[in-house]
Parts: structure tokens; C-alpha cells; sequence
């Protein structure tokens, strides 16, 4: 699953809830104006969870761009960030959302010419291929952080998050706990979905 974060510290309780539910982080930095203050709200909340980032210098296209000098600002601003080792050594891809492509090959290398052919491919590859599988133990208990809360007329009470742990079946238990461990609240699990791309099976 892909979820999209606002990148901005108005939206400080959303980003939080966002970045509690995934396993890695798509940084998208412009290739041109760098590091924003939005920039730095998100990535300092994704460092201090332990996410490794995915690096996306959009806007490449433009001739105003300047992907060494953003990705060495990118750099130096982790490092005032206390990010580890792992989180420092970032891929990076290039890219244009407006002209619909992305590449890791560097602006100048040998086959940039051919930077458009592929799409937005690579960068679906360069989640694949580094962002970490859930390390969720499914022999553990359940365990859910909910992330948002609904309701059905049919259904009832609908909670949406991501399962840290174990499984569970409709008709079981549930109960809700506070920060501290106290139980807040009980019920029984009427029904399960899951999401495909906007649906909600």
C-alpha cells in the first residue's frame, strides 16, 4: 500500500498517524528549490521512526535544476537530524511528474537520452526493491494501531490502521486500550477489508 502525507506541520496529527501505518518513506524534494521547511518537517517525524527514505528529485526536466547540490543539502540536513548510517545511504531517482518518467540514471550519464522510455516504472521497482516487508509476528496476539475512525449504518463503528501483529477472524473480541495499557472500550469484529487500490474489499 501507498499513502500520501501532507508535507506540512499544520498537518502535524495527520503525518504522525501516516507514518505509524508504513515501512519506508518516498522523499520528494525539488530538484530546484531543494530542501523546504515542509521537507524538513516530514523527514525529521520519518528519521526519529526509524524509516529509511527514498529519495525523488522531481522537476529534473528544468534547466534551472541542481540535483548534485539538493542531494548534498538533503545529506547535511539527515545529519543534523541524527539519522543513522542506513537512513544516510539513500537511493536516489530522477524525475519529471509533469513529463511522466524517472530514472536513476544521473542528469549527463551515459544513457540519459533514454530517461523517458521506462516511465514512472522505476520508481514502483525502487520501492520493491527497498522498502522492507512488515515485521509483524502473526503468532503474537492482535494488535492494531487505528489511524481513523468511521461508521457504517449497516456495520456499525469502522476503524482503519495497520495490523502490527497477529491475526484475527471475524466474531472475535476486540477491545480498544489507552497509551498506559487500560482497557477503553470492547466490542466484537463484525467485518474485515482490506484496500485495493480505492476500493475497499
Amino acid at each position: 500500500n501507498i499513502v500520501d502525507t501532507p508535507g506540512h506541520a499544520d498537518f502535524g496529527g495527520e503525518v504522525e498517524r501516516v507514518l505509524g501505518m508504513v515501512d519506508s518513506v518516498v522523499l520528494l524534494v525539488d530538484a530546484t528549490e531543494g530542501v523546504m521547511a515542509q521537507t524538513k518537517f516530514v523527514l525529521r517525524k520519518a528519521i526519529g521512526r526509524g524509516l529509511r527514505p527514498l529519495v525523488v528529485l522531481n522537476k529534473i526536466d528544468r534547466d534551472s535544476a541542481r540535483p548534485d547540490a539538493v542531494t548534498n543539502e538533503l545529506f547535511d540536513t539527515m545529519v543534523s537530524m541524527e539519522a543513522q548510517d542506513e537512513q544516510l545511504d539513500f537511493p536516489v531517482l530522477y524525475a519529471s511528474g509533469k513529463q511522466g518518467w524517472a530514472t536513476a540514471t544521473p542528469p549527463g550519464s551515459e544513457g540519459w537520452a533514454a530517461r523517458e522510455t521506462a516511465g514512472m516504472a522505476p520508481l514502483l521497482d525502487l520501492v520493491l526493491e527497498h522498502c522492507p516487508p512488515p515485521a509483524d509476528d502473526e503468532t503474537a496476539p492482535f494488535a492494531m494501531v487505528v489511524t481513523m475512525m468511521g461508521h457504517d449504518a449497516y456495520l456499525g463503528r469502522l476503524l482503519t490502521g495497520r495490523v502490527a501483529q497477529g491475526r484475527i477472524a471475524i466474531n472475535d473480541k476486540i477491545h480498544a486500550l489507552s497509551a498506559d495499557g487500560t482497557v477503553v472500550d470492547e466490542g466484537r469484529a463484525t467485518g474485515l477489508f482490506v484496500a485495493q487500490v480505492l476500493s475497499r474489499l
